[in-house]
């Protein structure tokens, strides 16, 4: 939470409750001062990004890097498939991304120096070099940062999207606005999609009620004693943005139909796969579609494995069985969405991302299970596992216009180090920026003190994955 501030789910009640008072002029008015007051980044086109975040960090042998002739304390049970592009292989646990690997290129060099999952977490998200967790980011993520650069609603939907949030692990904050103000967090669904009685709430109205809702936006007169009220930094400013998304996801038939997974047909749905991340994935191809630009999607959870996350300590989980009893869920919901984004006309402008913290530990541990349940043996049976590895990590890109059907960069024998085209979290984000049309290498942003912050302090785009470097 941003200090000093209200916790977003009381500034929501509190904004929601006042919402009846907001009048028209009010939102025109808001919807002014926000154009004016924050710079906007050009758009040659409506680029949008797809971000998949594998909380806890996922092993990148047991993916996108196998190494089947390391010796037996590093390699695992699992083999290398080949792919549909001579050369490439991956984790034999990924069928059905093996078949598409011409859609998508893998890069393998990615490395940093955070070792927790915060501090990993805020590296590649925000740019923080610190190698220390810290509770609270003290740097704005590329996901803020963006929405705050290109502020625009399309059909009364926000430009940020978070479909199970990339927010937190454990009682730290991983990600968020900081200095750019918690009206710049995302529009969050929470929930299991899957569920046939899901409903994203505050999405659509009956037309039978939308008089009234007029009728009660022309009171100000409860608007106004919220304002006077409320005299806490930066609270203020973020009711105003919750107040206009509320109007326009309540009124917009365009925002209703986005957030309307029923209006997919069951096949479709099938194929992404009727579990929580198939659906996650099916909303954020929706959003980007309907014009959405950030959409954010955790993958975590009961589909995980016990500990519903991808942090394959021994103590946590059996990693090999983790691996397996995951990735067919990752498997066909990240391959449906890459497929579904090209069959769609999408590739060229919308960027998918699948990515996490850091991979894991090369060697083997074995250490005593804490609990036994999914993917992880009986308490005290000593059990496989691999623990956190920034020193390298793999990725996946497709979309964006990219060039597809490659791999990038190398690590070694053991998949311990990069020894190739070595990639940094700085040059991951100007990527991000560089799709956006964000001129990362000169932009920067007032902090809590006033003093200008650059949004990146070091860092080029990877030219594979840009157009025009």
């Amino acid at each position: 939470m941003i200090p000093g501030s209200q916790p977003r789910r009381t500034i929501l009640q509190a904004g929601l409750g006042g919402f009846a008072s907001l009048s028209m002029a009010d939102l025109l008015m808001l919807r002014a001062q926000a154009a004016t007051s924050s710079p906007v980044a050009r758009k040659e086109e409506k680029t949008a990004v797809i971000l998949v975040w594998l909380r806890g960090g996922a092993s990148h042998l047991e993916t996108f890097d196998p190494k089947p002739l390391a010796p037996s304390e590093f390699r695992g049970p699992f083999s290398p498939i080949d792919t549909n592009v001579p050369g490439i292989q991956i984790c034999e646990l990924l069928p059905r991304l093996s078949k598409i690997a011409d859609k998508y290129s893998i890069l393998r060099s990615i490395a940093h120096t955070g070792g927790g999952h915060p501090a990993g977490s805020l590296q590649v998200l925000a740019g923080d070099s610190d190698p220390q967790d810290k509770l609270i980011p003290v740097l704005p993520d590329w996901m803020s940062i963006a929405s705050y650069l290109r502020r625009d609603s399309i059909g009364g939907l926000p430009n940020y999207i978070a479909v199970n949030p990339v927010d937190n692990y454990d009682n730290f904050t991983i990600a968020g606005p900081t200095y750019l103000g918690a009206g710049y967090r995302p529009f969050s669904v929470v929930g299991d999609l899957s569920n046939p009685k899901f409903e994203v709430p505050n999405i659509g109205m009956a037309p039978e009620n939308l008089d009234r809702l007029q009728k009660r936006m022309a009171l100000k007169s409860g608007f106004d004693r919220l304002r006077s009220d409320l005299d806490v930094a930066g609270t203020m400013s973020a009711i105003n943005s919750f107040e206009g998304q509320a109007l326009g996801l309540l009124t917009s038939p365009e925002a209703g139909a986005a957030f309307d997974l029923s209006k997919e047909p069951q096949e479709i749905r099938d194929r992404y796969g009727m579990n929580a991340w198939g659906q996650q994935c099916l909303m954020a191809r929706r959003l980007v579609e309907a014009g959405v630009e950030i959409v954010t999607t955790e993958f975590d959870g009961p589909l995980c494995g016990r500990v519903a996350n991808w942090d394959d300590h021994a103590v946590n989980h059996h990693v090999f069985d983790a691996n397996q009893y995951r990735a067919p869920f990752f498997d066909q919901a990240v391959s449906a969405l890459i497929e579904d984004i090209c069959a769609r006309g999408l590739d060229q402008r919308v960027l998918v991302v699948v990515a996490g913290e850091f991979g894991r530990t090369p060697r083997i541990s074995y250490v005593a299970s804490s609990g036994g349940g999914v993917a992880s043996a009986a308490a005290g049976t000593v059990q496989p596992g691999r623990d956190h590895w920034p020193r390298a990590n793999s990725m996946l890109f497709a979309g964006g216009g990219i060039a597809t059907g490659q791999v990038i960069g190398a690590t070694d024998a053991r998949g311990e180090d990069p020894i190739d085209r070595r990639v940094e979290p700085g040059d991951f984000l100007a990527t991000i920026y560089k799709h956006l049309h964000i001129d990362y290498a000169n932009v920067a942003i007032q902090n809590f003190t006033g003093r200008p912050v650059p949004i990146l302090n070091s860092g080029r785009p990877i030219p594979e994955l840009t157009r025009g470097v």
